[in-house]
Parts: C-alpha cells; sequence; structure tokens
C-alpha cells in the first residue's frame, strides 16, 4: 500500500496549509493586510492584552496600515467608528492618513472626529509623533478648525470638558478665527483670557452666576462641571433628569450616592430613559456596557433602574439574527478569555472579560434561536445547561463562571463530529489562540474537523467572532466561513448578511470596501 501521509485523500489535500503560528504558539492562517486591518480596528483599544502590549499593537496596526490603500484605511476608519463604535482605532487611522493621502483625511475626517472626545484624541495622536508627524500641519489644522466652525457656542461650551489634550490647548494649537464677537470672547474664555461677559452664551452666564453662588435653577452643562461645586440633593436630582444616555449608565451608583432615587419620579424618569430604544441606538451602546453597568450596581440602586438595565439589554441585542435549522454557538471559556475585552490600561481597564462578550454573545444567540446549543470550551466542551427563556444577561453569568483551562478552538467541532450532529450554522467565539490541538497534520485542527462537518453538512457554514486584535485565524477565509472581530452588535448585521448569503467572497472586508468615501 502507498503511504498514506504521502498520498493523502483528496479532502485533506484541500485542507489549506498552515502558513505562521498564533501569540500563543499553536498554527495558524495569516489574514491579509486588509483582514488584519480590520481585525484591529474593530478590536483594539491600544490597551495590553493578554498575548501582546499595547507598544505592540501599535507596532502591528501601523505596519498594516501601510501595506493597504489610503483609500481602504479610510473605509476602514469610518466603518469602525461609525458601525463599530471604536474611539482610540479610527482616531488613530485618520492620523495615518494625514502623513500619506492628507486628501482623504479631509474627506472623511467629519465621519470619524463625531465628537470631543474623537476631537482631542485625533489631536493627541497626530501630536504624540507615532504615526511620522509631530505637529498638526495645514491639512490637520483646516479639518480642526473646520469642526470647531461648526459647532454653536453652547455645544464648544460643553466640549470644553475633558484632558491631555483640553479644548483649550486645541485652541492653541489651531488658531482659530471667531467670525462673531460671541465666538471670539468664547474662545478667549475658554483658554483663560479676561473677555467682556456680555458676550458670552447665555449657558456660559448661567454656570458662571452659578459658581459664583447664584444656586437656583442648575444650568445645562455636563455635569462634570459642577461636581467640584457643593451639591445639593435637588441639584443631583436636576442633573440626573437631564443626563445623556451614557451619562446615565455610568453614573447609576453616584446618582444612589446622592439621594437621586429617593425621589419616585426621578426613578421612573431615568428608569424610561434606560429602555428607551431611540436613546440607545443613538447612544451607540455596546451590549457589554450594559452587562458592566448591571454588575457593577450597588445595593442603593432601586429594583426598577435594574430591571430597566435588563430591558436595555434586550434592545441592544435587538438585531441578533433569527437563523433557520440547527445553531451551535461555541464561546471560549478558557484562561486567556479572563482577560479585559479592551486590554489593560492603568486608570481605563474595564472589568468586563472577553468570556462575559462571548458568553452574552452566546446568550443572546439562544434567546433569539429556538434550535440553538451552547456548547462552552475550553481544551474541551464543558457541559452546562443554559435555559432559554432566562434572561441574557443571567444565562452570560452562568456561562463566564465555568473553564478556565488552555483553548482547543477544535473542540466542540470535534465533538460535533464524533455525534455526527447535524447542523446549518456553528459560531464560534473566542481570541482564536488555540494550542491545545497543535500537531504536525496538514492544516489547523479546527480547518481539518470543519471538513469532516461539512462533508456531513455541505450547506452548513462557520462563523469565527475574535474578540482581540491579533491578526491570525484558525479556518482560512472562504465563501463557507466567515471571519469577524469586534464586540458592538454591528457583528450581529455582518452574521444575518452572512448567513442569508448576501455577503460576497471577500467577507467582512467587503463590508468595508463597501463604504462610501
Amino acid at each position: 500500500m502507498a503511504n498514506r501521509t504521502l498520498f493523502r485523500s483528496l479532502a485533506g489535500a484541500l485542507i489549506p496549509k498552515v502558513d505562521t503560528r498564533n501569540e500563543a504558539g499553536g498554527p495558524a492562517y495569516r489574514l491579509s493586510p486588509e483582514q488584519s486591518l480590520a481585525q484591529f480596528a474593530a478590536t483594539g483599544c491600544l490597551n495590553t492584552t493578554f498575548y501582546a502590549s499595547d507598544l505592540k499593537q501599535l507596532e502591528d496596526v501601523l505596519s498594516v496600515a501601510d501595506r493597504v490603500s489610503p483609500e481602504f484605511v479610510a473605509k476602514t476608519a469610518v466603518f469602525c467608528r461609525q458601525r463599530g463604535y471604536m474611539k482610540d482605532m479610527p482616531a488613530l487611522l485618520l492620523a495615518v492618513l494625514s502623513r500619506r493621502e492628507p486628501t482623504l483625511m479631509d474627506r472623511v475626517f467629519d465621519r470619524v472626529v463625531d465628537s470631543p472626545r474623537m476631537l482631542r484624541t485625533f489631536v493627541q495622536i497626530v501630536r504624540s509623533g507615532a504615526t511620522g508627524r509631530k505637529s498638526l500641519g495645514s491639512a490637520p489644522k483646516r479639518c480642526v478648525q473646520r469642526w470647531l466652525d461648526q459647532r454653536t457656542d453652547a455645544a464648544l461650551f460643553a466640549a470644553s470638558v475633558g484632558n491631555a489634550p483640553s479644548l483649550a490647548d486645541v485652541l492653541k494649537m489651531v488658531h482659530p478665527k471667531p467670525a462673531t464677537p460671541e465666538r471670539e470672547a468664547l474662545y478667549g474664555y475658554l483658554i483663560g483670557r479676561s473677555v467682556d461677559v456680555e458676550r458670552l452664551a447665555p449657558i456660559v452666564r448661567a454656570f458662571e452666576a452659578y459658581k459664583a453662588g447664584d444656586r437656583g435653577e442648575v444650568p445645562d452643562v455636563p455635569f462634570q462641571m459642577l461636581t467640584a461645586l457643593e451639591l445639593d440633593r435637588r441639584a443631583w436630582r436636576d442633573i440626573a433628569r437631564r443626563a445623556s444616555w451614557q451619562a446615565t449608565r455610568m453614573n447609576l451608583n453616584t446618582f444612589a450616592r446622592h439621594g437621586v432615587f429617593e425621589d419616585r419620579e426621578t426613578v421612573e424618569i431615568i428608569a424610561a430613559r434606560l429602555r428607551n430604544e431611540a436613546e440607545i441606538r443613538a447612544a451607540r451602546a455596546f451590549p457589554y456596557q450594559l452587562l458592566a453597568a448591571s454588575r457593577a450596581l450597588n445595593a442603593g440602586v432601586p429594583d426598577e433602574i435594574r430591571a430597566a438595565l435588563e430591558d436595555a439589554m434586550e434592545l441592544a441585542l435587538a438585531n441578533v439574527p433569527g437563523i433557520e435549522g440547527q445553531v451551535y454557538v461555541c464561546p471560549d471559556v478558557s484562561g486567556s478569555m479572563r482577560s479585559a475585552v479592551t486590554g489593560v490600561r492603568k486608570g481605563a481597564t474595564t472589568a468586563v472579560r472577553c468570556v462575559d462578550v462571548a458568553s452574552l454573545v452566546s446568550a443572546a444567540i439562544l434567546r433569539r434561536n429556538p434550535t440553538t446549543e451552547v456548547m462552552p470550551f475550553d481544551e474541551r466542551v464543558v457541559s452546562l445547561y443554559l435555559p432559554r427563556r432566562d434572561s441574557v444577561l443571567t444565562n452570560a453569568d452562568r456561562l463566564a463562571a465555568v473553564g478556565g483551562g488552555g483553548t482547543c478552538v477544535s473542540a466542540p467541532l470535534a465533538l460535533l463530529n464524533a455525534r455526527r450532529a447535524i447542523g446549518n450554522l456553528v459560531m464560534i467565539v473566542s481570541d482564536n489562540e488555540s494550542w491545545v490541538d497543535a500537531s504536525a497534520s496538514r492544516g489547523t485542527a479546527t480547518m481539518r474537523e470543519w471538513e469532516v462537518f461539512r462533508k456531513r453538512n455541505p450547506q452548513a457554514r462557520l462563523v469565527l467572532i475574535d474578540l482581540q486584535p491579533y491578526s491570525t485565524t484558525q479556518a482560512s477565509e472562504r465563501p463557507d466561513i466567515l471571519n469577524v472581530g469586534g464586540f458592538s452588535d454591528q457583528v450581529f448585521s455582518i452574521l444575518d448578511d452572512f448567513t442569508a448569503g448576501r455577503l460576497d467572497g471577500n467577507h467582512w472586508v467587503g463590508q468595508i470596501e463597501a463604504v462610501p468615501i
């Protein structure tokens, strides 16, 4: 008989050879430069992750950004800001464009820099020299000046919250030309000059009067401007009633400490805001942010607010697709998934871990699709029963509490094959750092097991949702396989398009390529 190793079956020969190692040392497939940039853009927060430092992340992003076209950089910046809700990464890509193709930067600037925080982040990154320039330069200056010109006096005053750089620092860098005496007075006020107070916007005058002791109505300014003052319970109640959706989510415990929830009407107002679908959408809320808020609540927050957060979670996950046929969702619950989903940075580390997000995605799919089987895994598949009718938050907590060993991405597929399971979709939510199943065989174990599964289920599709900013995968891209990264609900929209056959062979990269610039 001929050598079976040399003359393997055609099915095995169709499995692509691995061409790299992942961060954990296991065999893997290298993503294309476009796929890599998309992955970094959707998951990278430029913080230290389980396998990579913040500096290595930055180096990798800059390297891959230089290997794709400026047009793709521009489209990726817009995509990950408008549809992925990212902050640091789109600003970094915009800064890259300011060096490579300033005209493209100008065309997409207003779609990426859509908030004061984004403006400050962009200026900070450019001035750092990390992308090849240490001063703003003429083109970025014009963009920043245009951004300032497009805001009202009240909006600019509200934008003065925040530092490193502050809005005052930005004004001193770009020297905007005020179009009116009122704007000239505001610019002077913001950078600390003596100005004619009567020329300032009414909201600025009201704030200064309140600071001086006129404690009538609390001015409608970001409450960060007021917290240094001595505020009574009525003032805190007024602040809470006017707060934005995101400010409300982030300060529920603060409101509780200051007695805001002792007023029943205020409780009803805040609960209605939290579960308001339009406000949730406008706030670009990550589902995991609601998970974090729910877990962080202290004893002083009433049950009505807790229930409103659960309602908000259900609404935030409203675009989870309905999928025909049998679905298998496989959250990675291994040790590396215990790291913070947005990475580690002193003073800015989220309490939400990768395993929490994987569990949240799995619980949401289970809730929406009655035929779903959830198969958590680390080195093996972990047996766990999840009642479909329980809340997404409850089931997410159950999933996140199991596992903790090494990573074997192929484990769920191997078990399905041992059971000779029939199915339409297998979804793996992981950091893709598989190493337990490393071998000398052709391809990764995940690809080998998928070939066996798909031979039995020729119409089946495989989706790998990657939660971390690395540039390898366990299953190479092709029509039946989707690699997608991120932890916003945008992933569900792409999943819906893929399972419905609306994505072409480029899959996720094709979504970015379709962004108009």
